[in-house]
Formats: C-alpha cells, structure tokens, sequence
C-alpha cells in the first residue's frame, strides 16, 4: 500500500510500481475515480509509461490498462495478474458493497496496490480494510491480534498498549506512508 499525503507523487509511485509488475508478470488494471484516469495516462506520458484507458474489455491491452471504478463490470478480473486501486480510500469501511466486490473480484490476483492519501493515522479500521484487500490478512484478524474493544460499546477499538510498537511494525512491512511536511 501507498499511504502517501497530496502532492508526494502517488501517481508516480503506482505507475513505476505498475511498470515492473507488467515487465514481469503480465497485465495491470489501474482502478481510478471517473477524473483522475485520464490524468493517469497524462502522467504516464510524462514518464514514458504507456497507460491505456479503456473504457471496455475489448480496448485492454498488454502493458497498463486504466479505467473507472464504475466501469469494473466490464472487465474479466483474471485477465489481469495486477490490479492497483487509485484512491483506495474507497474501502474504508468494511461492511461495503465495494470491498466485498473488490476482494471477490481480485482476491486471486497475485500482484495488489493500494494508493491513497488517507488513511488517517489514527483510522484503524480502513488499515484493516486495505489489509484484507491486499490479501495480509483479515480485518478481523488485525483486530484480534492488536486491538481490543470497549466493553461498553463493541464498535470501538483501542490499540492494546504493549502491542503498539509491533502494530506499527507489521504496518510498516506492507505499507509505505508519507506525510507531507508543512
């Protein structure tokens, strides 16, 4: 995961990231909000990473393929060995329709990228969320093993004192985060 502030090059770091991954394994599908595809591809040219926006199955190519998250019926998950969710803030809560589409759509793909400028440090729940999605483990499983509840209101989790510095450790071996400093 990329959990990286506005204006520290989320863009770029997917794109380079998508890159190797189809020199190597094939195929990538860039998920992005309706706006920001065709950005995408600006920024790929800028770089000199062709990225395709395709707006059905039939405009995929080999490399980086880009579309729409609302467009994600039209493609064959399989097709792809990648996928990269571009604002990925929109699996922040769990009980979603969207991470549940996601998980089922992609949980067999071996190579996942989440990017956003969220989570908020304290959101422990949407790190739950992009853990699952990224195949770490479950967030029923990160909550388990780190956090407990409020006794008085099971919805609430707090990080367990002794488990702080090994939370963040574990965040740390599957995410990449940056704030920018002001």
């Amino acid at each position: 995961a990329i959990f990286a502030d506005t204006g520290l090059g989320k863009t770029r770091m997917q794109l380079e990231w998508s890159r190797h991954v189809s020199a190597r394994a094939g195929r990538v599908l860039i998920l992005a909000p309706l706006a920001v595809a065709a950005q995408t591809v600006r920024e790929g040219v800028t770089m000199g990473i062709p990225v395709k926006l395709c707006r059905e199955a039939v405009d995929v190519a080999p490399g980086i393929n880009i579309t729409n998250y609302d467009r994600l019926h039209r493609f064959n998950p399989r097709d792809f060995s990648a996928i990269v969710l571009d604002e990925s803030s929109c699996i922040k809560h769990h009980d979603t329709k969207t991470l549940a589409q996601l998980i089922e759509a992609f949980g067999d793909t071996p190579y996942r990228l989440a990017a956003t400028a969220t989570p908020s440090p304290n959101d422990f729940a949407e790190l739950g969320t992009h853990a699952e999605f990224l195949g770490i483990c479950t967030r029923a499983e990160m909550l388990s093993e780190y956090f407990v509840h409020d006794a008085s209101d099971t919805q609430t989790w707090r990080l367990k004192g002794h488990a702080r510095v090994h939370f963040w450790k574990w965040v740390a071996s599957w995410a990449e985060i940056g704030r920018a400093h002001v």
